[in-house]
């Protein structure tokens, strides 16, 4: 009988999955998805969740809470970092344990620490340990492991060439880039889980692209014009998705071609309180392009990020016709 694997479509999920979906399949076991983010799994999260948590992490616990069912393992890696020398948000590091606390009738979770805070190579063993409870065959589990590094190689390169991550992975993702004939081209800067999550930010990413916008993110940014961008700054910073942000939002200000940003952060989220006020200073000093920043809770309401976004657009359309003049 295959094993299923219960992955939630929350959290890092939209950067990861090829990764861990190729490498579950590769030894045997069937993945089975969450659905997408509704009010059903919303309202389950924040029963579950504490209050202190923000709003991605309380999303994820409604995620876990409408897959236990379906299968054998819950896949909540207890990450740590995942990139040398960096670290990922501390509550990433306590959802294993927050889970197994308050979300009853739990199937076997598989919380192995991805902690690649050393050296890269430490995930061939973090993954091999993961496979070991699973498949009892070595040699299936490290050819699982080389062709789910290869997959999140074609998924990065599909990415840094436009695609979004949401877009660039799974049947049916389109082969060609973006539209640049669209009207213009706005970067939208905030972590994966809620620039992605179209419930969570009312659609942000769809009503652009009804408008006519061309829609450019975080993760379009290669991992090289990142690190030349936070060089400037005086000190490192530790946080990964932070870092990329703060690169990205360098890189898109001093870019031409971008006419807008906007900036999407939860409420109570520690590292975006920093992150987000380097970026705005940058987005004041530079002054060229409009600029909005979005704070998202599960008490955000539709009209008034319905308006904010209008707006911002209407700037954009006036930027835009005053550069031609």
């Amino acid at each position: 009988m295959t094993i299923k694997i219960g992955i939630p479509r929350s959290l890092l999920f939209y950067n990861f999955i090829p990764f861990w979906k190729t490498f579950f399949e590769g030894i045997g076991a069937e993945v089975v998805t969450s659905g997408r983010t509704n009010k059903a799994i919303l309202q389950d999260g924040l029963r579950l969740s504490v209050d202190e948590a923000c709003l991605p992490v309380k999303v994820a616990f409604g995620h876990v809470e409408h897959l236990k069912d379906r299968a054998d393992y819950i896949f909540i890696p207890r990450l740590v970092s995942v990139f040398p020398r960096e670290y990922i948000c501390p509550k990433f590091l306590g959802f294993p344990d927050m889970v197994r606390q308050n979300v009853r009738g739990l199937p076997g979770v598989i919380d192995t620490s991805i902690n690649m805070y050393r050296r890269e190579r430490d995930l061939y063993g973090q993954f091999f340990e993961i496979g070991s409870r699973i498949c009892g065959n070595p040699f299936k589990i490290a050819l699982a492991i080389k062709k789910a590094g290869e997959e999140m190689k074609r998924f990065t390169a599909r990415v840094e060439s436009g695609l979004r991550p949401d877009r660039a992975y799974g049947p049916g993702s389109p082969e060609e880039t973006p539209d640049r004939r669209k009207n213009a081209t706005v970067a939208v800067l905030g972590h994966p889980y809620n620039i992605y999550d179209s419930f969570i930010n009312i659609s942000l990413l769809k009503r652009l692209e009804d408008a006519g916008i061309n829609v450019l993110t975080t993760d379009n940014v290669p991992e090289k014009e990142v690190n030349y961008y936070v060089s400037s700054l005086n000190k490192k910073l530790f946080w990964t998705l932070g870092r990329r942000m703060v690169g990205a939002a360098y890189h898109f200000l001093e870019s031409p071609g971008i006419s807008g940003i906007i900036h999407v952060a939860s409420f109570a989220c520690g590292p975006d309180s920093m992150t987000g006020e380097l970026i705005e200073r940058r987005a004041r000093r530079t002054g060229d392009k409009p600029y909005l920043s979005l704070t998202l809770d599960e008490h955000t309401g539709e009209a008034g990020i319905v308006t904010r976004i209008e707006a911002f657009l209407d700037m954009v359309g006036m930027n835009r016709q005053s550069a031609r003049c």
